[in-house]
């Protein structure tokens, strides 16, 4: 089929894009089911790949290795705690850091104290003076065992998550829950 242009040039007619036998459907379907599959199996392995106490990825790792992991998990949050040293001298004016130590913590909810407090690890003063205060409790070490440390620790609300807060990302999420 030929058509004439008002400049009397015959052009032949030039087959559709869809048409071409390099773009077709089942072409788009096979590459894009490729293209899930990598993400599905690239998002399975980066979720499970926690191999060793070096590479700390996930929630589900920071939970297992907590102390009293079933206690933690039912009745708080697991967590990582940091003991850090600071030295500040005055004349001259320096500020020293020792090397922190990392370990395996949880973190109590207010209304799960009595699971502390029925084992003898708190008495009715520190609950008291930390209710007060409006803090909760965290702890490192099995609480089975004679000397776990047990804390009254402090939610800082002006902590912030600034992975989330970089350019591009979508709204800061609220708050959650209180401890």
């Amino acid at each position: 089929m030929k058509r004439r242009l008002s400049g009397g040039q015959a052009t032949a007619s030039k087959p559709s894009t869809f048409q071409s036998p390099s773009f077709n459907f089942t072409s788009i379907a096979i590459l894009g089911g490729v293209f899930v599959l990598g993400i599905g199996i690239g998002i399975g392995f980066s979720s499970t790949a926690t191999f060793t106490p070096s590479n700390v990825a996930t929630r589900d790792f920071i939970d297992r290795i907590a102390p009293n992991p079933e206690i933690c998990v039912q009745y708080g949050a697991s967590a990582m705690v940091m003991d850090a040293r600071l030295f500040v001298t005055l004349n001259p004016f320096n500020v020293y850091v020792a090397q922190p130590s990392m370990r395996p913590g949880c973190v109590i909810r207010q209304n799960n104290w009595a699971i502390l407090e029925e084992r003898k690890l708190v008495t009715s003063d520190q609950v008291r003076n930390c209710k007060n205060r409006l803090n909760t409790f965290g702890f490192t070490g099995n609480l089975d065992s004679e000397k776990p440390d047990i804390r009254c620790i402090y939610q800082n609300e002006a902590a912030q998550n600034f992975f989330l807060t970089q350019p591009g990302t979508v709204g800061t999420p609220q708050e959650t829950e209180r401890f």
